[in-house]
């Protein structure tokens, strides 16, 4: 196994501190990625296998990363929040909810979402320090990190200068009433062996505590809904029995329908927040699929 010896650095934006995490490539291939967890925009840190498992993976094969330690929102919504089945490698779900209380400020929508341009344009100025290249710099995320990181490269594209050489997205939410799932998916959802269905009613609540007042249709909170065109290359990989599911697979089709180039796929058999379960059959598959994509979206970006 190779050693990746990280850093940690602290940054500000949105009016609040944050921090990154640094997982320099032991083989530095020129391409970078900004990372952003998942967990309800109220759980999740940097020690989580989905942040810290998927950035080793990355840095292991080649890709630099900075996996981003954003400010989380407020927990005003936890009482209508399902608690996730225990999983291997994660805190017990009593444990996610202690952590809560760790006393960290939080704050509400555009925090997180101003972080993550940060973030990136941190790495984009150090991308020569980690063995990359400003236009070889990738923003990706999973859930809850995947609405960020899709809303970021919205600011990107808007803001004009450096942009993602490439958007991963792993099963991510991105409208803030979710598509209503086909006969098909209601049935996988129906019959989920955890329980974990992320009811319509639970996951309008976590957008809404998300937002804390904003608008739902800004698109830099929920980047679903709203013109596309000139963002970047994306690959969304979605859950399969997974209510999100819906809208990774809506938001895919927006980004075909406006010539975006836009790869699309559900790992089969899966469920949300597979990431996180080190030994999940899914997970290596779905990070090797990411990393192929960064590296070719890279090479086309420095062309």
């Amino acid at each position: 196994m190779i050693t990746i010896a990280t850093e940690d650095i602290a940054l500000r934006a949105g009016g609040h501190g944050f921090g990154i995490r640094v997982y320099p490539a032991a083989r530095p291939d020129g391409t970078i990625m900004v990372w952003l967890h998942g967990g309800a925009f109220i759980f999740g840190d940097l020690d989580v296998p989905e942040a810290d498992g998927t950035a080793r993976h990355l840095a292991e094969h080649g890709t630099s990363v900075v996996s981003v330690d954003y400010t989380l929102a407020p927990i005003d919504a936890l009482s209508s929040i399902p608690l996730p089945p225990p999983q291997e490698g994660m805190p017990a779900p009593e444990d996610l909810v202690k952590a809560l209380d760790s006393g960290r400020p939080r704050a509400p929508f555009p925090v997180a979402s101003l972080q993550a341009v940060a973030a990136f344009d941190w790495a984009a100025e150090h991308a020569l320090d980690l063995g990359g290249h400003a236009r070889a710099v990738a923003i990706g995320g999973a859930s809850a990190g995947g609405n960020l990181a899709g809303g970021a490269a919205l600011r990107l594209r808007d803001r004009g200068g450096n942009v993602p050489s490439a958007s991963c997205l792993i099963y991510p939410v991105l409208h803030p009433t979710l598509p209503k799932p086909d006969d098909e998916l209601a049935a996988k959802i129906a019959a989920l062996a955890s329980g974990f269905d992320m009811s319509p009613e639970a996951t309008a609540a976590i957008g809404a505590n998300y937002l804390g007042g904003a608008s739902p249709d800004d698109p830099y909170a929920f980047p679903a809904g709203h013109d596309p065109r000139g963002l970047p290359p994306t690959l969304i990989v979605n859950a399969d029995s997974d209510r999100l599911r819906a809208s990774g697979q809506a938001y895919a089709a927006e980004l075909a329908a406006a010539g975006v180039d836009v790869e699309v796929a559900r790992a089969a058999g899966s469920e949300h927040g597979f990431l996180n379960g080190l030994e999940d059959p899914h997970r290596i598959a779905v990070l090797a699929r990411m990393s192929r994509f960064i590296h070719e979206r890279a090479a086309a970006a420095r062309a």
